[in-house]
């Protein structure tokens, strides 16, 4: 926005200008906290603000006369910024003349000189006073003191201009009055008036009665600003009708025009031309003198008429750029359309040569966007990654359009905050850990780790364990996570026979606001080991005794007389069982299937073959160590189930078979026996 202040010049210090915050709308508390600051193109700082009340005030009291010399418009321009959020707001200061000067004379007196013989009406130049105020406050009219000889009129040149001449208004007498003590005073138009008159003496003089004309009554002409020394700006020319002396010209500048100005100039006495004899480095575009042509006659008379001549610039300043105010870094998730920098950017030069374009590269997310008059506002056009790219080196081009143009660049760093907007990210979505059972408490099992993208705290990765339950109970009673590198280990031992497998998720967690997350499944494969011998399922004794098993008497070759059967609970090799005998009370009657565990007859059975049979089979696992369990088998022969079992827990040699035919022999043999005993009872009792 802009505001815009009228002042008169002189306004004393500390005198108020108005309400900067009232004007434009902005909370008086907000002046401080957003950190005001006044920016101005001017050697003094000519206003300031109270920050307590948001009232402008005059700091330093204004001489228009002294800031603006002949400037029509007396104009200060003032920036305010305010920062958090980034606003500029543009103050133009009006300085108001006010009639504090009195018109002046450049002499002290001025002298004019009048041939006697002229007839009433000849006109004489008079000097123009000079008014460092403006308007109306400037030189308004001339008056004369009264004098039977003289009077004042006023003329008008060509381009407007009024200027005061003498005119004869009765015929001279030089012998009766040789000389005129005339005052001419300047009148301004200020309330209350100013004035001021200077001495103007007429000496009457004899001969030369034509003075010199020019051809033009002003003159105009254009030269560059860097024209060099000796460069021709104009030709001026004017004529005298007398003869001799009386009509040789002799060119110069009036006494009236700025001695600055007759140091960048010089004029050809003789030829009336006009060059640079300085330097043009001015800030006035028009600048304006009076040139006098005065004859050589005794008596000289002169004639002036104005020079008007205008400085063309040339292209001779580059394109300044300031850094106004810079927002660094910059956050990443800032949205299109956030302001970067505010730049001022300026070139001295007037008109085309100081109209400026500026540009930065095509291939960056940011625009430079027109501001107020000679600021540009940087800002964000699309998005920002961080992680992508860091910082950038953005270069302001600004060229201006004089022919040959000028161009200025410069760079600015813009570094890229980070703002958390990655989450943790782990290489794979499923982890797969084996452990062997029977692990010690506090063993290592594995390590996951997840990768974030982002610096510093938004970077930083946590691990925990997502709540869950394995086979009933928590998941924290069975593993634990290290915090900070995701390190698992186990908190208690693990049996295969009771778990072979189980999952969980671990959750990796940054630390950023608010914090990102993400999760990976870990599932755990127990490997078994051989910790467990082979169980005997069948044949089992009873009360500790030997499980018995009936064969028929005569079984033939390759009777299954049993079938072991046993189980481990172990897994894969450790499990896998193979059947072995290792006793036999005849290893030529029994074999053994050395996987299937089947006991078969190895031949037929005799009638000669024992009655009771004992084996012993050994049950192993592939296991390493291998581990085994054994089975003892009682085999009795017999065709019919007896009542009672035999004790096979004796480690003595099996029983015959026990049939009728052996009785009867027991029998006889028993018989014959006790016949025998009996006759030798008889013997000796006979011999006694």
């Amino acid at each position: 926005g802009q505001v815009v202040y009228s002042i008169a010049e002189g306004t004393e210090r500390g005198a108020s200008v108005g309400n900067i915050a009232k004007d434009l709308g902005i909370d008086v508390a907000a002046l401080s906290a957003r950190k005001f600051r006044m920016i101005t193109g001017s050697s003094k700082q000519y206003f300031n603000i109270n920050a307590s009340t948001g009232f402008l005030y005059v700091n330093e009291p204004i001489d228009r006369e002294e800031l603006c010399e002949l400037k029509s418009a007396c104009l200060l321009n003032y920036e305010l910024v305010l920062e958090n959020p980034l606003e500029l707001y543009r103050m133009e200061f009006k300085v108001l003349d006010v009639n504090d000067n009195s018109p002046s004379f450049p002499l002290r007196e001025y002298h004019v000189s009048v041939p006697e013989f002229l007839s009433p009406g000849a006109r004489f130049a008079l000097p123009n006073a000079q008014d460092l105020d403006e308007g109306t406050n400037g030189v308004q009219n001339y008056t004369l003191n009264p004098d039977k000889f003289f009077h004042l009129e006023m003329q008008t040149r060509g381009d407007g201009s009024v200027y005061p001449e003498l005119m004869l208004k009765k015929a001279l007498d030089r012998e009766q009055q040789a000389t005129h003590r005339l005052v001419l005073t300047a009148k301004d138009g200020g309330d209350p008036p100013r004035s001021g008159d200077v001495p103007v003496i007429v000496t009457v003089l004899d001969t030369n009665d034509n003075a010199p004309e020019f051809e033009q009554s002003v003159y105009r002409a254009s030269v560059l600003e860097n024209s060099p020394s000796g460069t021709l700006v104009v030709q001026v020319r004017a004529m005298d009708l007398d003869e001799g002396p009386n009509g040789e010209i002799v060119y110069s500048f009036s006494n009236a025009t700025a001695a600055d100005l007759q140091q960048m100039f010089l004029i050809h006495p003789h030829t009336g031309e006009v060059t640079v004899s300085g330097d043009l480095a001015v800030q006035r575009p028009l600048l304006e003198m009076l040139i006098e042509a005065r004859d050589k006659g005794a008596f000289a008379l002169s004639s002036t008429a104005k020079l008007l001549v205008e400085i063309a610039d040339v292209n001779n300043h580059g394109p300044e750029i300031t850094i106004a105010s810079l927002s660094n870094p910059v956050p990443e998730d800032a949205v299109p359309g956030t302001v970067i920098a505010l730049l001022s950017i300026v070139d001295k030069d007037p008109g085309e040569n100081g109209k400026i374009t500026c540009q930065i590269p095509d291939n960056l997310p940011f625009q430079l966007k027109t501001s107020l008059e000679n600021y540009y506002s940087l800002v964000t056009s699309g998005l920002l990654d961080r992680e992508l790219i860091s910082g950038y080196n953005i270069t302001i081009t600004a060229t201006d359009l004089g022919s040959p143009p000028i161009t200025t660049q410069q760079t600015l760093w813009v570094e890229i905050s980070d703002v958390n907007d990655n989450p943790p990210v782990f290489t794979v979505d499923t982890f797969d850990v084996f452990v062997e059972e029977n692990n010690p408490l506090g063993a290592f099992l594995y390590q996951v780790t997840a990768s974030d993208l982002d610096i510093g705290e938004n970077g930083r990765i946590s691990y925990t364990l997502r709540n869950s339950t394995v086979a009933g109970s928590a998941l924290a009673s069975f593993l634990s996570v290290s915090l900070a590198n995701g390190s698992i280990y186990a908190k208690r031992a693990f049996d295969f026979e009771q778990l072979k497998s189980f999952n969980f998720q671990v959750e990796a967690k940054d630390n950023g606001s608010p914090a990102l997350s993400a999760a990976v499944t870990v599932n755990v494969y127990i490997a078994d080991q051989n910790d467990n011998a082979p169980a005997i399922l069948y044949p089992v004794g009873q009360n500790g005794s030997v499980a018995v098993e009936v064969v028929p008497r005569l079984a033939d070759e390759d009777y299954l007389v049993t079938k072991v059967v046993a189980d481990d609970e172990d897994n894969a090799e450790n499990a896998w069982l193979s059947y072995h005998l290792a006793h036999s009370s005849d290893s030529t009657l029994f074999r053994l299937a050395p996987y299937s565990g089947e006991l078969r007859t190895a031949r037929s059975l005799r009638s000669t073959d024992f009655l009771k049979h004992k084996v012993v089979v050994v049950v192993q696992d592939h296991g390493d160590p291998p581990l085994s369990s054994t089975v003892t088998v009682g085999i009795l022969l017999a065709d019919t189930l007896p009542q009672a079992l035999p004790d096979f827990d004796d480690n003595g040699e099996p029983l015959p078979l026990l049939n009728a035919t052996n009785i009867y022999l027991i029998v006889s043999l028993a018989c014959v026996s006790c016949i025998f005993t009996v006759f030798l009872l008889f013997l000796a009792i006979a011999r006694l």
